[in-house]
């Protein structure tokens, strides 16, 4: 059975919560640390993470400006790593990701709503983009964990618990049907 909208914005939730769980007490030198410069460091998952939700909300619901021009460009992976410049401060990818989740929960209530002009399209529209979604930002988890366990020796928080989630190549991810 196909999950309504409603429960897939909790799902959404619960993969930013685990972020958060795997962020939270890192050091601001731990967040900005890359191997090399053909690496990506954690700050930088924190703000691609993101961009690439609003990008997706923005293009393929309803066209609504960007959040952050500057941050946009600098956390899309069609930047080279050698490019991606300086990571700003944890305040702002911290604003920057919320700002991201309440327009992805603003829009698919307008959908799930049905306050939009085709909303049984939409609402098909918004659960597979949701879904990209949750599966995108437990991709870049998986990354972040690794470095947070293998390089600064610290525990992983336990990992997210759900009926929906399934575990393929060692990745969390929802299946739609």
């Amino acid at each position: 059975m196909t999950p309504t909208l409603s429960e897939l914005i909790v799902e959404y939730d619960r993969a930013l919560a685990y972020t958060t769980e795997l962020t939270d007490d890192l050091t601001e030198d731990e967040v900005r640390w890359r191997p090399d410069e053909h690496s990506s460091a954690i700050g930088w998952h924190l703000g691609h993470q993101p961009a690439v939700a609003h990008y997706l909300v923005r293009n393929l619901t309803a066209a609504e400006p960007p959040i952050d021009d500057e941050l946009d460009r600098l956390m899309d992976s069609a930047t080279p790593e050698a490019k991606r410049g300086v990571l700003p401060e944890r305040t702002r990818l911290h604003d920057y990701r919320q700002e991201v989740a309440e327009r992805v929960r603003f829009r698919i209530g307008v959908i799930d709503d049905g306050a939009v002009g085709a909303p049984a399209q939409l609402r098909v529209i918004g659960a597979t983009l949701l879904v990209a979604v949750i599966n995108h930002e437990y991709q870049h988890d998986r990354w972040i964990g690794e470095v947070r366990r293998d390089t600064y020796g610290k525990d992983l928080p336990p990992e997210p618990l759900s009926d929906r989630l399934t575990n393929l190549d060692g990745y969390s991810v929802i299946r739609l049907g």
